[in-house]
């Protein structure tokens, strides 16, 4: 009778348990990161470049081709992790955004206006005009403060300055923790990789910096990079001056942890170039997110999203990024770029 009433009590603990483990419950954020290939107004700016968009170059129907643009892309945004999380980014960085006003436009649409996305925004010496930006859920997201670092990089010619985008520091509370998000769109290929690559390199010392600059004054801060880097995870901008580790079981703190180094190294890409594939856009974070402490935000996993309507299906850009224009027309596509995501889970008591 005694071990009868041993076996009940070990099998009415071990129930107990599974009972409790199953009913614990995870609040999943999706931080995001999406090139917006040229999400430009079609009034010219006397003071940029702006004449060189594509939507500019139009003849025809620019303002149907830019209503149709936002709404394209409103709905790329409030797609990505929907599927597992049943909402849209909590957090999402974006690029190729020619001012506040297409970002209002975007955030306003009919897709995302019931999220009710804040906007941290600043204007840019880009000579094209081209900024980022941090959109964020108000009701999960709380700003504390944001400034800008200006990039100062030269011609290797001439020694003339080239005026770029700024690099996007934003701080605040995400599940009442602090967290600091690093918001990029580094320096174009444009002359070559190799002859453009020190000006990718001086954009990732100054994100370098940044880092250095928060962990001085806590080591175990919270830090995600993103941004298309035009570079892949293994240049050495990203390897070699972030330092950015390949394994999870490798970073130390201070360290920065890339799950897209593995993503690339299986021939995945965000973007394509006459045939090869790149992974330019990436998220990038500090050591603490891999704590996995079930009373903290942890990183859980990211990849690219590249949902069917996303890609051309056909001709000769078949299998690519379905972009917006293509020889001066408006194609009713997305962008040059797939977004790209992760995952941030806390045990909800």
């Amino acid at each position: 009778m005694n071990t009868l009433k041993i076996y009940l009590s070990i099998f009415l603990i071990v129930i107990t348990t599974s009972l409790n483990a199953q009913e614990k419950k995870f609040k999943i954020h999706t931080v995001a990161f999406y090139n917006l290939e040229n999400l430009f107004d079609t009034i010219n700016n006397p003071n940029k470049l702006d004449e060189y968009s594509p939507i500019m170059e139009m003849k025809t129907g620019r303002g149907e081709a830019y209503k149709q643009k936002v709404k394209n892309m409103a709905r790329v945004l409030a797609d990505i992790g929907k599927e597992t999380t049943k909402n849209s980014p909590s957090i999402i960085g974006i690029c190729e955004v020619e001012n506040r006003a297409v970002i209002e436009d975007l955030v306003n649409d009919s897709s995302l206006v019931k999220k009710d996305y804040g906007i941290i925004h600043y204007d840019a010496p880009d000579a094209r005009g081209i900024d980022v930006a941090l959109l964020y859920q108000k009701n999960a997201f709380q700003p504390i403060k944001s400034s800008t670092y200006e990039l100062k990089i030269f011609d290797d010619q001439d020694r003339s300055r080239i005026y770029t985008r700024d690099q996007l520091l934003v701080s605040g509370m995400l599940e009442n923790e602090l967290i600091h998000i690093i918001v990029n769109h580094w320096p174009s290929r444009r002359g070559g990789a190799e002859r453009s690559d020190p000006k990718r390199v001086a954009a990732a010392k100054l994100n370098k910096s940044i880092v250095d600059s928060l962990q001085s004054l806590d080591p175990y801060s919270k830090i995600i990079i993103m941004g298309d880097l035009n570079d892949n995870p293994t240049n050495k901008s990203v390897k070699n001056v972030l330092e950015a580790k390949e394994k999870a079981n490798k970073v130390r703190l201070k360290d920065i942890y890339n799950p897209f180094t593995k993503i690339y190294k299986n021939g995945i890409g965000t973007t394509a170039y006459r045939d090869n594939w790149f992974l330019f856009d990436q998220i990038l974070f500090t050591e603490p997110f891999l704590k996995k402490n079930s009373e903290e935000l942890n990183y859980f996993k990211g990849g690219i999203f590249n949902a069917n309507y996303l890609t051309h299906h056909k001709g000769k850009y078949k299998g690519y990024p379905f972009r917006s224009f293509s020889s001066g027309t408006f194609t009713n596509g997305y962008s040059d770029h797939y977004p790209v995501y992760i995952y941030l889970v806390k045990e909800m008591p």
